[in-house]
């Protein structure tokens, strides 16, 4: 082979070879631009190691196979959570990925960097949330700020999936589900209406009454749910409210708040209906009085892909067209 063969052939292979790790570098669709709160993150080749901040969040990556490598945890063992602090409904499958638990509650930033992450996932509102940090944690890594008190679950999955490259799973996630949830449609039987649906703290009494614009609302409005409105009773309910989708009750405000024919409790079992059942400032409500006060389950506080999939399923089970009888009379 002549020398000029050689040094032709070699520079062939220096072309070919850049252009392989060029390839390898950009993968096709990045870098990409995400909107992060009120500012724009570029990231520039997808993330290999997600720290989550919030464990409402983690669930929604866990679903569409993000590599997260750590998240923060809630109070362990308690009725939500698992012994890691992790939710129950997705529990195992972080213990499956190895997820390393970094915290219970107060963020810390020092826990976040020592994992070396690529991302950082903070919540923009909820108890979960570490905006507080976002400085300190934009030093260590690229950090997404995702608010999720606005829009479905499926919508913050879909952010998700746009922020670490699998937004393919992510739409075959939702797919799966709302063809799931159609079909359920054709086979219930809804209880009267309107609803109000609400997180039920016997222990103040306080009641979270959920939103049009919460995930919770929303995915029972896709299954022919209407939302009951809250009366004035001399102000303005939804104006006091600090975020979209919820509204904080307590007091007097419960009574002129739940004016649904039919109560929904949600990260409720029937026990909590049956409190609910026997709470004196309630005891005029329709609902109570004959008792449509109807419990969905433990794990429906915080929906997720895998959360949502259960609230699916006690839905069916309460409200089937099957039963000799609609559900009403729990508990």
């Amino acid at each position: 082979m002549s020398y000029r063969r050689l040094c032709s052939l070699l520079s062939l292979l220096i072309v070919l070879s850049a252009s392989a790790l060029s390839a390898l570098a950009e993968p096709d669709g990045w870098p990409r631009q995400l909107t992060s709160g009120k500012q724009t993150l570029t990231l520039q080749p997808p993330p290999r190691r997600i720290v989550s901040t919030s464990v409402t969040l983690t669930g929604s990556l866990l679903a569409i196979d993000a590599p997260v490598i750590a998240s923060a945890a809630a109070m362990p063992g308690k009725r939500f959570t698992d012994q890691q602090g992790f939710f129950r409904q997705w529990g195992e499958i972080a213990r499956q990925r190895h997820v390393q638990r970094l915290y219970n509650g107060e963020p810390t930033v020092e826990m976040i960097a020592a994992a070396q992450p690529d991302l950082i996932v903070v919540s923009a509102t909820g108890n979960d949330s570490a905006l507080a940090l976002y400085p300190q944690l934009a030093a260590i890594a690229p950090t997404l700020v995702v608010n999720y008190d606005d829009k479905s679950w499926q919508q913050v999955m879909k952010d998700l999936g746009q922020a670490t490259g699998h937004e393919a799973l992510a739409e075959q996630r939702i797919a799966d589900f709302d063809r799931r949830l159609q079909q359920l449609r054709t086979t219930i039987t809804l209880p009267p209406q309107p609803v109000s649906a609400f997180v039920y703290n016997r222990h103040g009494p306080t009641i979270n009454l959920w939103t049009h614009a919460s995930a919770q609302g929303q995915l029972l409005q896709q299954l022919g749910f209407t939302l009951a409105v809250p009366l004035p009773g001399g102000f303005d309910l939804m104006a006091l409210q600090k975020r979209r989708d919820k509204v904080q009750l307590s007091g007097e405000t419960l009574v002129n708040g739940l004016t649904g024919k039919t109560f929904l409790l949600f990260a409720a079992d029937d026990k909590d209906a049956a409190a609910l059942m026997h709470e004196p400032l309630l005891a005029g409500a329709q609902a109570v009085q004959q008792r449509r006060v109807i419990a969905l389950g433990e794990d429906s506080f915080r929906l997720d892909y895998y959360s949502a999939g259960h609230l699916l399923t006690r839905i069916g089970q309460l409200f089937s067209k099957a039963q000799p009888t609609a559900p009403a009379g729990h508990p």
